[in-house]
């Protein structure tokens, strides 16, 4: 993919006149279907509806970097508490365990595994219709709705009292949860620009939920009620929710120009500001060709693989985190308290990544490679240490955590390389698909019987991260290859043709401008 700074074409100063034209086919990109009014685009209809003063004047650098701003001051925290939430259900059923969930509800064997699993059977259930859903209804409104039903979830899972109660409230909130990181991603490339976009994630899509999780747990752990800790716990997550949810309806808009605290002029700045992303527009016909396309390149099935092997250790982390700790002989009340520097540790190291990447081209996938070296060594020392080094393990246990930063830049991927509508919605789809398998593959690594050393579980996930190192190494390598031959065909970005071609529902094979980032 290609920058507007990559590409050398300069930053827009269209008048409103220029604007329309070139609006009105590319926002499907900009804001997807579910801005559509009656028909028409909401964001054609507001720069149609605009006063010409509002447009008159060019954008300069000093003005695009005051909204660049205040986007980031308002619609990244409103992100990124979202996504914390919707990663504490998940993180907080490991500390549930400890406070007596495996003993109150009964569960026997390998049950607690499939609690930790069922969940994503439920998102990948509802992948799709959650696909439909977000293309037809307003995607912030849809954001609230979501989070709104799996706070219910959460309180509901504070009554189970079996395996089964635990499993059926598990697999609905997975359904919930399937349109959380999607809309994410929608809204992401409504406000940002493609080169912008690591970074933007990099501080959303983060760890933060190990130390929320971490406190509210210590503080319930603490309390004398006679309500069970581990169902407070839920109760309490569960609330604190369902006050989010109205938070977002009030402030979270479906895009940009649909914002009631931004002025006509900050809208149209953000309009402006995205048109260069280039990955196409929204289609409504379902092109065969383009899904035909996407399954036959090789690249596609290298980032599947590199999204199916990286999340085998978040699925097995995620639901035995704190009985790792637990059984290197800390009681439950530090064992909660322990597991917050993980999360800091985690979004530190993720933020770092994504400011290399900003500032060095074509490093994404460079960076991943190599910072999956860090959890691969502490892979490698939870395995072989001795139970004894119980600092030791400790540590690597927490340096282990990196391995989410090398995730989050690679989420970026099938956003950036993908064009053609049909073709982003296929390519999408198997990366979750890679997602939701990972996940449940990982609780599974880590097995009743091998506790409390789990050796064959750190064992599992140092072959799932080299995996992923390989094939992450193998499409950027792939990226490289086919940016070298369009250059070398003279396949040159022209600014003309790609003013007609670059919001039009082409795939990124039929651009002869487009350039891969890796």
């Amino acid at each position: 993919m290609v920058s507007k700074e990559a590409s050398g074409i300069p930053e827009s100063k269209t008048p409103l006149d220029n604007s329309i034209n070139h609006e009105k086919y590319q926002v499907g990109d900009i804001i997807e279907s579910q801005n559509r009014s009656d028909g028409k685009d909401v964001a054609a209809l507001f720069l149609a509806q605009l006063d010409p003063a509002v447009a008159a004047e060019p954008i300069s650098e000093s003005e695009a970097r005051r909204v660049l701003w205040k986007i980031d001051l308002i619609i990244i925290p409103m992100i990124m508490v979202t996504v914390v939430l919707a990663a504490i259900d998940k993180v907080i059923i490991s500390n549930a365990a400890i406070y007596g969930m495996k003993t109150d509800t009964h569960l026997t064997g390998n049950e607690y595994s499939w609690v930790g699993s069922i969940f994503y059977f439920g998102y990948l259930v509802f992948e799709y219709p959650s696909a439909l859903l977000i293309q037809r209804l307003p995607v912030a409104k849809l954001y609230v709705a979501m989070v709104a039903g799996w706070a219910l979830m959460m309180m509901c899972t504070a009554a189970t009292e079996s395996f089964a109660g635990l499993a059926t409230v598990r697999f609905i909130m997975g359904m919930l949860e399937a349109s959380a990181f999607p809309i994410s991603s929608i809204l992401t490339v409504m406000w940002w620009k493609t080169n912008e976009q690591p970074l933007r994630v990099a501080f959303y899509f983060n760890q933060l939920s190990s130390v929320f999780a971490g406190l509210v747990s210590y503080g319930i752990g603490q309390t004398n009620t006679t309500i069970a800790p581990w169902r407070l716990l839920f109760l309490v997550l569960g609330a604190f929710s369902f006050l989010w949810a109205g938070f977002l309806y009030v402030f979270l808009p479906d895009s940009p120009v649909q914002c009631w605290y931004f002025s006509d002029r900050e809208k149209f700045v953000c309009l402006e500001r995205v048109k260069t992303n280039n990955t196409g527009m929204e289609d409504k016909t379902i092109k065969w060709y383009q899904i035909r396309e996407c399954l036959l390149d090789p690249k596609t099935w290298l980032l599947f693989l590199f999204s199916l092997a990286q999340n085998i250790p978040n699925g097995g982390l995620v639901t035995f985190s704190s009985i790792i700790v637990s059984g290197l002989g800390y009681s439950s009340l530090i064992t909660t308290v322990l597991g917050i520097p993980t999360g800091v540790l985690a979004t530190v190291w993720q933020i770092l990544l994504g400011v290399i990447t900003a500032h060095i081209p074509n490093s994404r996938c460079a960076v991943i490679a190599i910072a999956d070296l860090v959890p691969i060594v502490c892979a490698a020392l939870m395995w072989k240490l001795p139970t004894e080094n119980k600092h030791g393990l400790l540590a690597a246990y927490y340096v282990f955590y990196t391995y989410w930063g090398p995730y989050v830049l690679s989420t970026s991927l099938p956003m950036a390389n993908t064009s053609g509508h049909s073709k982003k919605l296929t390519m999408n789809a198997l990366f979750f698909l890679a997602y939701c398998t990972g996940n449940i593959i990982g609780p599974q690594v880590f097995r009743s019987g091998d506790a409390p050393s789990y050796s064959r579980g750190y064992e599992g996930l140092l072959a799932c991260l080299v995996v992923a190192m390989a094939s992450i190494i193998a499409y950027g390598f792939l990226c490289r290859q086919e940016n070298s031959r369009r250059d070398q065909n003279g396949q040159h970005l022209n600014i003309e043709t790609s003013e007609e071609t670059a919001f039009s529902d082409l795939t990124d094979k039929e651009k002869s401008s487009f350039r891969y980032t890796y």
